[in-house]
């Protein structure tokens, strides 16, 4: 049985959702401290213009080392507004954004105390829509040594990380992006960019990422 860590994510890269599609066993870490400039509460989407990052913002905590599962979101600058018209703009013109934006549209409008349950809710709905069932569930301490056939991506899966260096067992297969004329093809974004632009496809290009299969 394969088992990885994860940290919990804000609408993840295609990165983080081929791995909830190869391991047996998924653990999202809460007891790491939170840390900012993270796929944690940010992600990265294909605006006009090129690629575009969405943060959350969050209230500071009361110590340096607060574990995620206590980090709260913040109501500062109307970012629920900002981010909904952000993906809006970016991908209504994609082929699926029609398809799915009234599933999305909910967590832009109920406010989420904690950003572990946000970020929770928000994985369980694209999993449902790409059609992938992972076992997930959030960790209960923070281990710091692994058995053999248990992966550590909590770390490895980051916006200032080059996947093609922290994970040979993942490679970007491109796929339809709406901006791909003007833009090229943009690799690990969001897997919003994916879902939008593929539908139902998502599944078969996740599958096609993971080279160990």
């Amino acid at each position: 049985m394969r088992t990885v860590y994860l940290s919990s994510a804000y609408l993840a890269p295609v990165e983080y959702y081929a791995k909830l599609l190869a391991y047996d066993k998924v653990f999202i870490e809460q007891h790491d401290h939170y840390v900012k400039q993270t796929y944690r509460n940010r992600c990265t989407i294909a605006g006009p213009d090129g690629e575009l990052a969405l943060s959350i913002p969050t209230v500071k905590p009361d110590t340096l080392k607060c574990p995620l599962r206590d980090i709260r979101i913040s109501d500062h600058g109307n970012w629920r507004h900002l981010h909904w018209n952000a993906l809006t703009s970016s991908y209504n013109h994609t082929p699926f954004f029609e398809y799915y934006k009234d599933d999305f549209r909910p967590f832009y409008e109920k406010k989420y105390e904690f950003l572990a349950d946000f970020n929770e809710e928000l994985c369980r709905l694209i999993c449902s829509l790409i059609d992938i069932q992972p076992d997930m569930e959030r960790t209960t301490e923070y281990k710091t040594t692994f058995t053999p056939g248990e992966d550590d991506f909590r770390e490895r899966i980051h916006p200032k990380k080059d996947c093609r260096e922290e994970d040979p067992d993942f490679i970007a297969r491109p796929y339809y992006q709406v901006f791909q004329e003007r833009l090229g093809f943009l690799p690990n974004l969001s897997i919003v960019d994916l879902l939008f632009n593929m539908g139902p496809e998502s599944l078969l290009v996740l599958q096609q990422s993971i080279c160990n299969r």
